[in-house]
Protein backbone atom coordinates (compact mmCIF):
# COMPACT_ATOMS: atom_id res chain seq x y z
CA UNK A 1 0.00 0.00 0.00
CA UNK A 2 1.95 3.16 -1.05
CA UNK A 3 1.81 5.74 1.41
CA UNK A 4 0.38 8.87 1.89
CA UNK A 5 1.79 12.10 1.02
CA UNK A 6 0.70 15.12 2.65
CA UNK A 7 0.84 18.51 1.49
CA UNK A 8 3.83 20.97 2.19
CA UNK A 9 2.50 23.70 4.47
CA UNK A 10 1.19 20.40 6.55
CA UNK A 11 4.28 18.87 7.17
CA UNK A 12 6.12 22.02 7.56
CA UNK A 13 3.26 23.18 10.37
CA UNK A 14 4.05 20.01 12.13
CA UNK A 15 7.65 20.07 12.18
CA UNK A 16 7.75 24.21 12.78
CA UNK A 17 5.43 23.07 16.44
CA UNK A 18 7.45 20.32 16.94
CA UNK A 19 10.08 22.27 17.24
CA UNK A 20 8.12 24.62 19.23
CA UNK A 21 7.57 22.13 21.97
CA UNK A 22 11.24 20.97 21.78
CA UNK A 23 12.39 24.00 22.50
CA UNK A 24 9.91 24.83 25.30
CA UNK A 25 10.68 21.45 27.33
CA UNK A 26 14.65 22.24 27.06
CA UNK A 27 13.55 25.54 28.30
CA UNK A 28 11.39 24.20 30.98
CA UNK A 29 14.09 21.30 31.78
CA UNK A 30 17.21 23.33 31.75
CA UNK A 31 18.29 22.92 35.61
CA UNK A 32 17.97 19.17 34.93
CA UNK A 33 19.09 18.80 31.55
CA UNK A 34 22.33 21.46 32.17
CA UNK A 35 24.09 19.50 34.21
CA UNK A 36 23.35 16.26 32.11
CA UNK A 37 24.34 17.59 29.00
CA UNK A 38 27.65 18.73 30.54
CA UNK A 39 28.14 15.53 32.55
CA UNK A 40 27.81 13.64 29.40
CA UNK A 41 30.35 14.87 27.18
CA UNK A 42 32.93 15.26 30.20
CA UNK A 43 32.21 11.31 30.49
CA UNK A 44 32.96 11.02 26.64
CA UNK A 45 35.97 12.98 27.07
CA UNK A 46 37.40 10.72 29.96
CA UNK A 47 35.94 7.48 28.20
CA UNK A 48 38.85 6.59 26.43
CA UNK A 49 40.72 6.80 30.25
CA UNK A 50 38.41 4.72 31.96
CA UNK A 51 38.88 2.01 28.68
CA UNK A 52 42.84 2.29 29.26
CA UNK A 53 42.56 1.43 32.74
CA UNK A 54 40.15 -1.23 32.43
CA UNK A 55 42.42 -2.94 29.70
CA UNK A 56 45.62 -2.55 32.66
CA UNK A 57 43.07 -5.03 34.50
CA UNK A 58 41.49 -2.48 36.86
CA UNK A 59 38.08 -2.91 38.15
CA UNK A 60 35.68 -0.74 36.35
CA UNK A 61 34.48 1.37 39.09
CA UNK A 62 37.76 2.16 40.25
CA UNK A 63 38.86 3.11 36.65
CA UNK A 64 35.91 5.80 36.89
CA UNK A 65 37.24 6.77 40.14
CA UNK A 66 40.86 7.22 39.05
CA UNK A 67 39.85 8.80 35.82
CA UNK A 68 37.66 11.80 37.63
CA UNK A 69 40.05 11.98 40.16
CA UNK A 70 42.94 13.16 37.42
CA UNK A 71 40.25 15.58 36.13
CA UNK A 72 39.10 16.74 39.22
CA UNK A 73 43.23 17.31 40.19
CA UNK A 74 43.49 19.71 36.96
CA UNK A 75 40.58 21.24 37.88
CA UNK A 76 41.52 21.92 41.48
CA UNK A 77 45.07 22.91 40.43
CA UNK A 78 43.99 25.62 37.61
CA UNK A 79 41.63 27.13 40.39
CA UNK A 80 44.34 27.47 42.88
CA UNK A 81 46.84 28.90 40.50
CA UNK A 82 44.09 31.71 39.53
CA UNK A 83 42.54 32.30 43.52
CA UNK A 84 46.48 32.92 44.12
CA UNK A 85 46.67 35.60 41.70
CA UNK A 86 43.24 36.82 42.85
CA UNK A 87 44.45 37.05 46.19
CA UNK A 88 47.67 39.18 45.03
CA UNK A 89 45.18 41.19 43.18
CA UNK A 90 42.81 41.96 46.28
CA UNK A 91 45.65 43.89 48.15
CA UNK A 92 46.02 46.23 45.70
CA UNK A 93 42.41 46.63 45.08
CA UNK A 94 42.30 49.96 47.62
CA UNK A 95 44.92 51.82 45.44
CA UNK A 96 43.35 50.62 42.27
CA UNK A 97 39.83 52.23 43.39
CA UNK A 98 41.49 55.55 44.47
CA UNK A 99 43.38 55.51 41.12
CA UNK A 100 40.58 54.58 38.85
CA UNK A 101 38.44 57.13 41.00
CA UNK A 102 40.81 60.05 39.89
CA UNK A 103 41.13 58.56 36.02
CA UNK A 104 36.76 59.13 36.63
CA UNK A 105 37.26 62.44 37.57
CA UNK A 106 39.69 63.39 35.33
CA UNK A 107 37.49 62.05 32.32
CA UNK A 108 34.32 63.19 33.20
CA UNK A 109 35.83 66.72 33.34
CA UNK A 110 37.14 66.33 29.74
CA UNK A 111 33.51 65.03 28.57
CA UNK A 112 32.09 68.12 30.13
CA UNK A 113 34.75 70.67 28.52
CA UNK A 114 34.42 68.87 25.01
CA UNK A 115 30.65 68.02 24.97
CA UNK A 116 29.05 70.40 27.33
CA UNK A 117 27.57 67.43 29.39
CA UNK A 118 27.66 68.62 32.50
CA UNK A 119 29.35 66.01 35.33
CA UNK A 120 25.82 65.91 37.16
CA UNK A 121 24.06 64.55 34.19
CA UNK A 122 26.97 62.72 33.68
CA UNK A 123 26.86 61.11 36.95
CA UNK A 124 22.61 60.41 36.33
CA UNK A 125 23.22 58.84 33.63
CA UNK A 126 24.98 56.62 35.38
CA UNK A 127 23.04 56.11 38.21
CA UNK A 128 20.12 55.04 35.45
CA UNK A 129 22.53 52.70 33.58
CA UNK A 130 23.29 50.97 36.47
CA UNK A 131 19.79 50.73 37.79
CA UNK A 132 18.59 48.87 34.61
CA UNK A 133 21.22 46.60 34.46
CA UNK A 134 20.41 45.95 38.12
CA UNK A 135 17.97 43.25 36.96
CA UNK A 136 20.41 41.72 34.46
CA UNK A 137 22.92 41.41 37.10
CA UNK A 138 20.69 39.77 38.91
CA UNK A 139 19.68 37.00 36.83
CA UNK A 140 23.31 36.46 35.73
CA UNK A 141 24.52 35.82 39.50
CA UNK A 142 21.88 33.92 40.04
CA UNK A 143 23.25 31.67 36.77
CA UNK A 144 26.51 31.56 38.33
CA UNK A 145 25.67 30.83 42.11
CA UNK A 146 23.05 28.18 40.42
CA UNK A 147 26.14 27.08 37.82
CA UNK A 148 28.21 26.18 41.25
CA UNK A 149 25.60 24.49 42.84
CA UNK A 150 25.19 21.86 40.11
CA UNK A 151 28.98 21.38 40.06
CA UNK A 152 28.47 18.74 43.19
CA UNK A 153 26.06 17.34 40.67
CA UNK A 154 27.98 16.88 37.72
CA UNK A 155 30.19 14.50 39.21
CA UNK A 156 27.45 12.25 39.81
CA UNK A 157 26.11 11.97 36.61
CA UNK A 158 29.56 11.45 34.80
CA UNK A 159 30.33 8.77 37.15
CA UNK A 160 26.69 7.15 36.60
CA UNK A 161 27.14 7.92 33.14
CA UNK A 162 30.48 5.52 32.45
CA UNK A 163 28.99 2.95 34.96
CA UNK A 164 26.20 3.19 32.91
CA UNK A 165 27.44 2.79 29.50
CA UNK A 166 26.98 -0.43 28.08
CA UNK A 167 23.06 0.00 29.23
CA UNK A 168 22.76 3.06 27.29
CA UNK A 169 24.35 1.93 24.16
CA UNK A 170 22.64 -1.35 24.07
CA UNK A 171 19.11 0.95 24.68
CA UNK A 172 20.18 3.29 21.56
CA UNK A 173 21.12 -0.23 19.38
CA UNK A 174 17.42 -1.86 20.42
CA UNK A 175 15.60 0.74 20.02
CA UNK A 176 16.25 0.91 16.17
CA UNK A 177 15.86 -1.98 13.83
CA UNK A 178 18.42 -4.49 13.35
CA UNK A 179 19.11 -3.48 9.89
CA UNK A 180 19.96 -0.23 11.36
CA UNK A 181 22.51 -1.32 13.46
CA UNK A 182 25.47 -0.48 11.94
CA UNK A 183 24.37 2.98 10.72
CA UNK A 184 23.47 3.55 14.22
CA UNK A 185 26.71 2.37 15.07
CA UNK A 186 28.59 4.44 12.72
CA UNK A 187 26.98 7.52 14.31
CA UNK A 188 27.50 6.29 17.69
CA UNK A 189 31.29 6.04 16.89
CA UNK A 190 31.93 9.54 14.88
CA UNK A 191 29.25 11.17 17.94
CA UNK A 192 32.36 10.41 20.39
CA UNK A 193 35.33 11.28 18.03
CA UNK A 194 34.03 14.31 17.45
CA UNK A 195 32.93 15.33 21.10
CA UNK A 196 36.35 14.30 22.29
CA UNK A 197 37.77 15.71 19.90
CA UNK A 198 36.00 19.57 19.97
CA UNK A 199 36.63 19.43 23.87
CA UNK A 200 40.59 18.49 23.48
CA UNK A 201 40.94 20.74 20.89
CA UNK A 202 39.19 23.74 22.79
CA UNK A 203 41.16 23.28 25.82
CA UNK A 204 44.70 23.41 23.83
CA UNK A 205 43.45 26.21 21.67
CA UNK A 206 42.54 28.01 25.56
CA UNK A 207 45.93 26.68 26.90
CA UNK A 208 48.42 27.79 23.71
CA UNK A 209 45.97 31.47 24.42
CA UNK A 210 46.14 31.87 27.65
CA UNK A 211 50.22 31.23 27.04
CA UNK A 212 50.15 34.40 24.64
CA UNK A 213 48.14 36.78 26.42
CA UNK A 214 49.82 36.07 29.72
CA UNK A 215 53.53 36.63 28.25
CA UNK A 216 52.43 39.36 25.80
CA UNK A 217 51.14 41.10 29.23
CA UNK A 218 54.15 40.56 31.21
CA UNK A 219 56.43 41.79 28.35
CA UNK A 220 54.10 44.67 28.09
CA UNK A 221 54.63 45.70 32.19
CA UNK A 222 50.94 45.34 32.50
CA UNK A 223 50.55 44.05 36.31
CA UNK A 224 48.51 41.07 37.33
CA UNK A 225 49.22 40.10 33.51
CA UNK A 226 49.31 36.59 34.06
CA UNK A 227 45.97 36.52 36.03
CA UNK A 228 44.36 38.59 33.21
CA UNK A 229 45.82 36.66 30.42
CA UNK A 230 44.52 32.98 31.56
CA UNK A 231 41.13 34.99 32.22
CA UNK A 232 41.38 36.36 29.14
CA UNK A 233 42.01 32.81 27.41
CA UNK A 234 38.90 31.64 29.35
CA UNK A 235 36.26 34.69 28.24
CA UNK A 236 37.56 34.01 24.72
CA UNK A 237 35.52 30.63 25.01
CA UNK A 238 32.62 32.72 24.46
CA UNK A 239 32.36 34.02 21.21
CA UNK A 240 32.57 37.33 20.25
CA UNK A 241 31.29 38.92 24.02
CA UNK A 242 34.25 36.96 25.80
CA UNK A 243 36.76 38.60 23.02
CA UNK A 244 35.94 42.29 23.87
CA UNK A 245 36.19 41.43 27.75
CA UNK A 246 39.49 40.06 27.45
CA UNK A 247 40.68 43.08 25.51
CA UNK A 248 38.87 45.75 28.04
CA UNK A 249 40.37 43.98 31.41
CA UNK A 250 44.54 44.62 30.18
CA UNK A 251 43.30 47.76 28.71
CA UNK A 252 41.35 49.00 31.80
CA UNK A 253 44.28 47.54 34.46
CA UNK A 254 47.05 49.96 32.20
CA UNK A 255 44.75 52.63 32.79
CA UNK A 256 44.67 52.64 36.29
CA UNK A 257 48.25 51.74 37.11
CA UNK A 258 50.53 53.22 34.19
CA UNK A 259 50.26 56.80 32.77
CA UNK A 260 50.09 57.91 29.35
CA UNK A 261 48.73 55.35 26.57
CA UNK A 262 51.65 53.92 25.38
CA UNK A 263 51.14 50.69 27.26
CA UNK A 264 47.11 50.35 26.24
CA UNK A 265 48.55 50.28 22.54
CA UNK A 266 50.64 47.69 22.63
CA UNK A 267 48.28 45.68 24.87
CA UNK A 268 45.26 45.94 21.46
CA UNK A 269 48.09 45.48 19.34
CA UNK A 270 49.77 42.95 21.10
CA UNK A 271 46.18 41.41 21.49
CA UNK A 272 45.14 41.91 17.81
CA UNK A 273 47.76 39.56 16.79
CA UNK A 274 47.25 37.26 19.01
CA UNK A 275 43.27 37.12 17.71
CA UNK A 276 44.94 36.74 14.14
CA UNK A 277 46.38 33.93 15.26
CA UNK A 278 43.42 32.51 17.24
CA UNK A 279 41.21 32.75 14.11
CA UNK A 280 42.97 32.14 11.11
CA UNK A 281 45.83 29.32 12.91
CA UNK A 282 44.59 27.64 16.10
CA UNK A 283 40.60 27.36 15.87
CA UNK A 284 40.46 26.63 12.22
CA UNK A 285 43.49 23.92 12.60
CA UNK A 286 42.97 22.86 16.35
CA UNK A 287 39.09 23.28 16.82
CA UNK A 288 37.18 24.11 13.48
CA UNK A 289 38.96 20.84 11.77
CA UNK A 290 37.36 18.16 14.43
CA UNK A 291 33.96 19.81 14.07
CA UNK A 292 32.81 20.93 10.72
CA UNK A 293 30.49 23.50 11.24
CA UNK A 294 30.59 26.74 8.81
CA UNK A 295 30.31 30.06 10.64
CA UNK A 296 27.60 30.92 9.85
CA UNK A 297 25.58 28.55 11.19
CA UNK A 298 28.19 28.92 14.31
CA UNK A 299 27.24 32.43 14.99
CA UNK A 300 23.24 31.43 14.86
CA UNK A 301 23.74 28.36 17.08
CA UNK A 302 25.46 30.18 19.70
CA UNK A 303 23.12 32.98 19.88
CA UNK A 304 20.59 30.68 20.08
CA UNK A 305 21.96 28.67 22.49
CA UNK A 306 22.71 32.18 24.54
CA UNK A 307 18.76 32.80 24.70
CA UNK A 308 18.29 29.16 25.49
CA UNK A 309 20.23 28.44 28.41
CA UNK A 310 22.45 31.37 28.52
CA UNK A 311 26.70 30.98 28.99
CA UNK A 312 25.50 26.95 29.48
CA UNK A 313 23.70 27.26 25.67
CA UNK A 314 26.64 29.08 24.33
CA UNK A 315 29.56 26.81 25.31
CA UNK A 316 27.33 23.17 24.52
CA UNK A 317 25.71 24.96 21.29
CA UNK A 318 28.68 23.66 18.57
CA UNK A 319 29.00 20.41 19.80
CA UNK A 320 25.32 19.62 19.70
CA UNK A 321 25.20 21.10 16.97
CA UNK A 322 28.47 18.59 15.36
CA UNK A 323 26.06 15.87 16.93
CA UNK A 324 22.90 16.98 14.98
CA UNK A 325 25.14 17.35 11.62
CA UNK A 326 26.56 13.95 12.18
CA UNK A 327 22.84 12.45 12.57
CA UNK A 328 21.58 14.23 9.76
CA UNK A 329 24.17 12.94 7.37
CA UNK A 330 23.18 9.15 7.82
CA UNK A 331 19.96 10.01 7.30
CA UNK A 332 18.95 10.41 3.69
CA UNK A 333 15.88 12.55 4.31
CA UNK A 334 18.10 14.89 6.43
CA UNK A 335 20.87 14.82 4.53
CA UNK A 336 20.41 18.76 2.94
CA UNK A 337 20.22 20.25 6.58
CA UNK A 338 23.63 18.28 7.21
CA UNK A 339 25.08 19.68 3.93
CA UNK A 340 23.45 23.40 5.43
CA UNK A 341 25.72 22.75 8.33
CA UNK A 342 28.92 21.49 7.35
CA UNK A 343 31.53 23.83 5.65
CA UNK A 344 31.88 22.38 2.43
CA UNK A 345 30.74 25.36 0.19
CA UNK A 346 29.75 23.78 -3.56
CA UNK A 347 31.31 25.67 -6.70
CA UNK A 348 27.93 26.46 -7.87
CA UNK A 349 24.27 26.29 -6.94
CA UNK A 350 21.34 24.01 -8.11
CA UNK A 351 19.97 25.93 -10.69
CA UNK A 352 23.26 27.02 -12.62
CA UNK A 353 23.07 23.49 -13.00
CA UNK A 354 19.43 23.19 -14.03
CA UNK A 355 19.42 26.37 -15.81
CA UNK A 356 22.11 25.35 -18.43
CA UNK A 357 19.47 23.09 -20.88
CA UNK A 358 20.62 22.88 -24.83
CA UNK A 359 19.00 25.54 -26.73
CA UNK A 360 16.31 24.30 -28.91
CA UNK A 361 17.31 24.82 -33.04
CA UNK A 362 13.88 25.18 -34.85
CA UNK A 363 14.39 24.17 -38.55
CA UNK A 364 14.46 26.72 -41.37
CA UNK A 365 11.23 27.69 -43.08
Amino acid sequence: MPSKEYPFYLKSTVILFGLILLVYVFSELADVLIPLAFAAFIAILLNPVCNWLQNKKIPKIFSIIIAMFIAAVAIIGLFYFLSTQVIQFGDSLPMLKQKFAEISVTFKQWVAGTFGLAIQKQNQMVKDALDNSQSMVGRTLGSVLGTFGLIFVIPVYVFLILFYKTLVLNFFYEVFSEENSKRVAEILKETKIAIQSYIIGLLTETAIVAVLNSTALVLLGVKYGILIGVIGAILNLLPYIGGIIAIALPVLMATVTKDGYSTQLGVIIAYLVIQFIDNNILVPRIVSSKVQINALMSIIVVLLGNMLWGLSGMFLSIPFIAVLKIIFDRIDGLKPYGKLLGDTIPTRHKGQIWGRRKKVVLPAE
